[in-house]
């Protein structure tokens, strides 16, 4: 057995027993009834934050049998954190690959919404996306590491928001150093649904040893508010086929269970 296994298992134990034991009473995050504030774009970070004793259990599906699970959790009005551990082949027959270390991130929002501005957040997140690249020693998707957000939502046959920011990976063994700008939009359909879309520029993810292409990344998805605290997501990934491996859009599966501590 893996020695990154043993570590593994009392963090999944402890997420198995939350799910089991959640009180799912506050809605869900898509639609124009949502009462939980957008965390993530999609990979990116939003100006969103959980509110002060309130938890989140966010689970991600993906590529070669993926499994991501996050936890966070609201200290304060104004402060979130959150731990997050995921494995490739954790699904199928094909042998697990642990990530190396948990993902941490901290989220500040410093300035509230206003009708004249945006809400901004300062923060950090360790966690990359989807497998980890051992002889790159990075995500398949580079982590945010550092980062500065902002969003804006108006009333726009339901609401229409605008997310946007700057951040700076610590993930450059490749050799890539730069910062990163990214931007997104999020679309209410009704009272249960919303649409997404994000396109990073993935200055990151370009020079010397990196697998992107200069391309950046174009990701779209729906999210769905399933049941009180539930939100189901749904998301097609790099779609400019910024790098190689990927054919039509990588298909990834989440599920985000928010709730009362």
């Amino acid at each position: 057995m893996s020695g990154k296994i043993i570590p593994a298992i009392p963090f999944v134990m402890s997420i198995l027993l939350l799910i089991l034991s959640a009180n799912l009473y506050s809605q869900g995050s898509a639609g124009n009834d949502a009462t939980i504030e957008t965390r993530y774009i999609i990979d990116q970070p939003t100006a969103g934050i959980l509110r002060g004793h309130t938890s989140a259990l966010d689970m991600e599906f993906y590529q070669q049998g993926g499994l991501l699970l996050g936890l966070s959790v609201g200290l304060f009005d104004r402060l979130m954190l959150g731990i997050s551990y995921g494995a490739t082949g954790l699904i199928g027959a094909d042998h697990t690959d642990w990530n190396p270390l948990p993902g941490i991130a901290l989220k500040v929002r410093i300035l509230d919404e206003t009708n004249m501005l945006p809400a901004f957040a300062l923060g950090f997140d360790s966690q990359g996306k989807e497998s980890y690249l051992s002889d790159a020693s990075r995500y398949t998707i580079k982590s945010p590491g550092f980062f500065l957000t902002a969003s804006k939502n108006y009333q726009a046959f339901g609401f229409l928001g605008f997310h946007g920011g700057i951040s700076y990976s610590l993930e450059h063994a490749d050799g890539d150093e730069d910062p990163n700008i990214f931007a997104g939009v999020e679309k209410t359909i009704g009272p249960f649904a919303s649409i997404l879309a994000e396109y990073s520029l993935g200055w990151n993810d370009s020079d010397h040893d990196a697998r992107g292409r200069g391309r950046g990344y174009l990701n779209t998805g729906i999210a769905v508010s399933a049941w009180n605290g539930v939100t189901l997501k749904l998301f097609l990934k790099d779609l400019f086929r910024n790098q190689q491996d990927i054919s039509v859009g990588n298909r990834v599966f989440s599920v985000d269970f928010v709730n009362p501590l």
